[in-house]
């Protein structure tokens, strides 16, 4: 529709004024005026000159006469509000109401392909809140740049090597008593984080000790015997020591099953996995290739680094003096690597935002490298997830855990389902389907509808209400729809064409078309946000339209039939928002 107004409005300021304009500005019709779309007058001013709001009505006029679907316009100031007619609305909708997967692009053949990285968790350590938000948005990302038409691989580089990790197998070791998951009945990941806590525990009161002894704080940090241990374990690791490196294996593999398990729970899931200790030595031979290049240079000591502060940054380690790799060093190599891997066109880093400066870095130094895919690299920044109760820190176990969590919103949702008391007829296994449902759903949505950048302090009552902008609300309208099309045994697929439509009507029909709009913009912006948000303004759409007018109990039978089919319409597409944002809806509840 607005491809075709804009060329009439072009037409019209040559055959009216004699002049080419070059583009026309659009907007949605403020509420409280008459129209569906709105053209912006202002901006030919440079082209006409003359009162906004006679151009206006000679433009509006002149579309009118010419353009079968606008049916009347007013012009308020330099705004010229168009009427668009009742049959273009439902000619759009019947198009519409006919597409299966409407607003998905299918992927072409020769599509280069997204990879976008999530959850990247340490191997000393279960999932928590903040792994969470991680893992919710990139899942949701990968899920809406498919529906964009994008080829997506999902993937997480594990962080399964290094000191916290010699740790945790230390402190295991030393007061484990050959503890296993299957003795203790603990998931794998918290029997190894249990472990990472108490090494804490140990090495604090070494500290003391030493301090009492007459050691300054950080020479007794530095030297306390279980510290040192770990360090021993990481060298003798590295160099392949049989019995370290077979503990290592088993203890890992107590929390990569665990990990599964919560992984599953939460539905996300990967294409592939990397591993740190396959990666870490990864990027040195392309250190040295920068450095006859001259894109690094060597100090005095051997260390190798390049120099940023032209580019407004700082200078940067990428090689320490005795050849050990950095972060930086690992992450060129893989970023490299995978590019290799996969046939790639953009790569999505979902991290944390207290690594921007990080990523702003190693997207720069691949440029310089000479990349030129460096330019599609993305750092999908977020904000810190914090409960009421405050920040969390790992070490000292004060962490939430993912599982509590999603077990703790499946129980809150029990509760309030069980206050509201609309569950007869339920057993007891369809209940506690609904009640996770619910609870992951609020969870999801919760966390979702902000934009990624902001931080979120996370009320768990809050987002499980039935009223407002929460997943429970809108998956209350999804099966309530559920609930009309159950009772609607007549046949409602018959094409309606010509017919008036009540105002709710066109609302939620022009609230529909932006759907496929919606998806384009969330997968250019890598933002479930703009999806979740969409979802509640169709949902509050629909219940005034629901409140508004008779759907059933409408005595004219193609008011009957094009109400049902809106209502399905609605349905399916908060049934396709929904699972974009990893969230399922219940048929009844």
């Amino acid at each position: 529709m607005q491809n075709s107004l804009e060329i009439a409005v072009k037409k019209g300021f040559q055959e009216i004024y004699n002049v080419t304009i070059e583009s026309v500005e659009f907007q949605a019709t403020k509420k409280d005026f008459q129209g569906d779309i709105t053209i912006v007058i202002f901006a030919f001013l440079r082209f006409v000159k003359g009162n906004p709001v006679d151009i206006g009505t000679k433009i509006g006029e002149y579309l009118k006469e010419n353009i079968e679907q606008v049916s009347d316009f007013n012009v308020v100031k330099g705004f010229l509000n168009l009427v668009i007619s009742d049959s273009y609305f439902v000619e759009s909708f019947n198009s519409i109401y006919k597409t299966e997967n409407f607003g998905f692009v299918a992927t072409k053949v020769n599509e280069k392909a997204v990879m976008v990285e999530y959850s990247s968790p340490n191997t000393n350590k279960p999932l928590h809140l903040g792994h969470i938000r991680n893992n919710l948005l990139g899942y949701s990302v990968a899920e809406i740049m498919k529906a964009s038409g994008k080829k997506v691989y999902k993937t997480q580089i594990i962080n399964d090597r290094g000191i916290h990790i010699c740790k945790s197998m230390l402190a295991w070791q030393r007061f484990g008593n050959s503890e296993t998951p299957e003795s203790t009945g603990l998931k794998g990941d918290k029997l190894v984080g249990n472990y990472y806590v108490k090494f804490d525990q140990e090495y604090k009161k070494q500290i003391s000790q030493l301090i009492t002894e007459g050691k300054t704080e950080e020479d007794a940090k530095k030297e306390a015997p279980l510290l040192v241990e770990a360090q021993e374990m990481l060298l003798k690791w590295e160099a392949g020591d049989e019995e370290v490196v077979s503990l290592w294996k088993t203890m890992n593999q107590w929390v990569y099953t665990g990990f599964e398990q919560t992984y599953k729970e939460l539905g996300v899931d990967f294409d592939k996995n990397y591993y740190e200790s396959n990666t870490y030595l990864l990027g040195k031979d392309i250190v040295a290739n920068g450095l006859e290049k001259g894109v690094f240079y060597k100090k005095e000591d051997g260390s190798v680094w390049i120099d940023l502060t032209e580019d407004g940054l700082d200078e940067k380690i990428v090689l320490r003096a005795d050849g050990t790799a950095v972060y930086m060093t690992q992450d060129i190599g893989t970023a490299i690597e995978r590019f290799k891997d996969y046939d790639l066109d953009e790569l999505v880093y979902t991290v944390g935002n207290e690594q921007d400066y990080h990523f702003k870095v190693l997207f720069l130094i691949l440029d310089k490298l000479g990349y030129d895919w460096a330019k599609n690299l993305y750092h999908l920044s977020y904000g810190m997830v914090d409960l009421p109760s405050g920040k969390m820190k790992s070490r000292e176990g004060t962490v939430v855990d993912a599982d509590d969590l999603m077990e703790e919103m499946t129980k809150t949702a029990g509760e309030i389902s069980q206050e509201l008391g609309k569950l007869e007829g339920y057993t007891t296994e369809e209940k506690k389907v609904l009640y996770k449902t619910i609870g992951l759903g609020a969870l999801k949505y919760y966390i979702l509808k902000v934009d990624p950048k902001k931080r979120i302090l996370f009320n768990p009552e809050e987002s499980v209400d039935f009223a407002g902008n929460t997943g429970p609300f809108i998956q209350y309208t999804y099966a309530r729809i559920q609930s009309i099309l159950r009772k609607a045994t007549f046949d409602y697929t018959k094409e309606i064409t010509n017919i008036e439509l009540h105002e709710k009507e066109r609302s939620l029909m022009k609230q529909i078309q932006l759907y496929p709009e919606t998806i384009q913009n969330a997968a250019k912006n890598h933002s479930p946000a703009l999806i979740a948000n969409y979802t509640y303004d169709l949902v509050k759409e629909y219940n005034s339209f629901y409140q508004s007018v008779p759907i059933l109990g409408c005595e004219n039978e193609d008011e009957k039939i094009i109400r049902t089919q809106l209502s399905s319409k609605v349905s399916e597409i908060i049934k396709s928002a929904f699972k974009l944002l990893g969230i399922n809806v219940p048929e009844r509840m």
